[in-house]
């Protein structure tokens, strides 16, 4: 099967080849003179000087100095699919259809259903550098600086309607949980219905969004959007307590982008797979192991109702059980659940 894709999707405009050239040489963060660059570029040097306005068009920051040359305010490491592919399972190549690189988009998930609905695809992974209208849950921003993150979406089709798809978004944290152990991160836990945190901070969160008939066959698009590093003035623009991996790892978190990448797709693609077969019974106990919200006091956001509580767990069907304070456990299959003080 091919495991190559452009797409040039409508709002995804490819960068110049020189400017992408350019961010690769300068994404290690250190100095390079101008000389250095325009001999690799095949430009003049001022035309290197010139790149800085089209680097901070995608939030790029070109930092000159006189004496020592160029380099980023941040290191990155551009999305590379030959890399991605070297370290995918057999198993995850298996069922792989082909992988869509995006320099720009404006909605890794918001392409992939397009594509459901003008064709028969499954095994789509959709990657972007920069997403101009990322989102999350409830139609909030998802804050998608170019380089930094991984912005992922898969699509993936079922025999089955709609409603077996209940948990879906449980058993993809549990993938998610996985790829990161796999990596030797720890202390990673799961926020119900679809958040990856650790230390009680987001690190990642999950977007199903589910479309055909009701009776089957269906289509589901699930969008991840995981933290490596966070620019200060992007994380300015998130409401809640936040981490990256360049955090947890104390540095160096970029040069694993192509491998995280890889790794996820590793534990997502099999799951998928799995999923309607083995249903959401089959992940619920590893689900429930991660789960840093149990015995924890919060509050659930139905529309406009609060209702305040201790998390009991999750029941079969993945529905958040809250005990409330006259005993009485309560069942949501949706709704804002917040932390509050112990």
């Amino acid at each position: 099967m091919s495991k190559s894709g452009s797409g040039a999707a409508e709002g995804a405009k490819p960068l110049a080849p020189k400017l992408k050239q350019l961010i690769a040489l300068l994404g290690d963060g250190r100095f390079h003179s101008g000389t250095e660059l325009a001999q690799v570029l095949g430009i003049s040097r001022s035309a290197v000087w010139k790149y800085q306005q089209a680097l901070a068009d995608v939030g790029v920051e070109l930092l000159a100095v006189s004496g020592k040359g160029y380099r980023l305010s941040h290191p990155l490491q551009l999305l590379q699919e030959q890399q991605i592919l070297e370290h995918l399972s057999n198993q995850a190549s298996a069922l792989l259809e082909r992988i869509e690189i995006h320099d720009r988009i404006h909605s890794t998930n918001a392409h992939l259903l397009e594509i459901a609905r003008s064709s028969g695809d499954s095994g789509v992974v959709c990657l972007a550098e920069l997403q101009t209208a990322g989102r999350g849950r409830r139609g909030r921003q998802w804050v998608s600086p170019f380089g930094h993150n991984v912005y992922l979406s898969i699509l993936w089709r079922f025999q089955g309607g709609p409603a077996g798809l209940s948990g879906l978004s449980l058993a993809m944290g549990v993938a998610t949980v996985r790829a990161l152990r796999a990596l030797g991160i720890e202390e990673v836990g799961l926020k119900w219905p679809n958040d990856i945190y650790w230390r009680q901070r987001k690190l990642a969160g999950i977007l199903i969004e589910v479309g055909g008939e009701s009776g089957g066959p269906c289509h589901a698009v699930m969008g991840l959007g995981l933290n490596v590093f966070l620019p200060g003035r992007h994380a300015a623009a998130i409401d809640q307590a936040w981490v990256d991996l360049q955090a947890i790892l104390a540095g160096d978190a970029h040069t694993l982008r192509n491998r995280l990448t890889a790794e996820l797709l590793n534990h997502l693609l099999p799951a998928l797979a799995e999923f309607e077969s083995r249903t959401l019974a089959h992940f619920l106990d590893e689900w429930r192991s991660y789960d840093c919200m149990l015995h924890r006091p919060v509050s659930v956001f139905l529309g406009e109702q609060r209702f305040d509580g201790e998390v009991a767990g999750v029941d079969a069907q993945g529905l958040l059980l809250l005990r409330q304070a006259d005993g009485e456990i309560r069942a949501f299959a949706s709704g804002e659940v917040s932390f509050r003080p112990s």
